[in-house]
């Protein structure tokens, strides 16, 4: 049996330990709780325990979630592949969107926006590996899609998000997250608000909390292995 809370609860604590050890403030930190293909019920025990933050890989999974849960103040996170005849859907149901690689998707999120809603917060997906298999622009191309995501209506543009290739060794696993961050370095010189770095996993979230990781996506160390 799962025990979501003493996994949430032990997950907070590795990211105190590891903001700790990187001489950085817990608060600078926000725990994503990867939900997909977990039930309405881990969800709520998950957010009674405190967790706010949820992500969803799957547009029509998520819809059905965020329907029965919509009496629940839940900030509900995209982080899957964006299919652009789906966009219009994600941008009515979602507050952040991670995975915007395209100008075209940017574009259909910007159009569909609710006015009645805060802008969307979207981040940019790098391929920071270069990985032929992962979605995400490369790092030379994140000024020109930042450039013109900027004054799209209705878009908050965030800052970055990325997937690395899986390595186990500790000081291989920042080499990744430090280009990110320093990427994102970069990209605040012309988009100053741009805040946020949506990366490292159950695997690898020290390692990216180390190079400065604002979010972190967590789904295994809390919800357990999926089926």
């Amino acid at each position: 049996m799962i025990d979501i809370e003493k996994n949430l609860q032990e997950v907070q604590a590795q990211i105190a330990s590891q903001c700790q050890k990187s001489r950085r403030d817990p608060e600078e930190v926000t725990l994503l709780a990867v939900s997909k293909k977990k039930t309405i019920e881990d969800i709520s025990t998950a957010h009674q325990a405190g967790q706010i933050d949820f992500g969803e890989n799957y547009l029509q999974e998520a819809e059905q979630k965020i329907n029965k849960l919509q009496y629940l103040p839940i900030r509900w996170h995209y982080i899957g592949p964006i299919q652009s005849n789906k966009a219009h859907r994600i941008s009515e149901l979602f507050d952040w969107v991670h995975s915007v690689d395209r100008y075209k998707v940017a574009q259909r999120l910007s159009r569909f926006r609710p006015a009645d809603k805060p802008p969307l917060n979207v981040l940019l997906q790098v391929n920071i590996d270069d990985e032929p298999s992962k979605a995400g622009i490369g790092l030379a191309d994140i000024n020109e899609l930042a450039d013109k995501i900027a004054i799209l209506p209705r878009l908050n543009l965030r800052g970055l998000m990325a997937i690395p290739a899986i390595r186990t060794d500790f000081e291989k696993q920042r080499e990744p997250f430090k280009k990110l961050a320093d990427a994102l370095s970069c990209l605040q010189l012309k988009h100053p608000y741009c805040d946020t770095l949506s990366m490292g996993m159950s695997a690898d979230m020290n390692a990216a909390i180390a190079e400065g990781a604002t979010l972190v996506r967590i789904g295994t160390a809390i919800f357990g292995a999926r089926i």
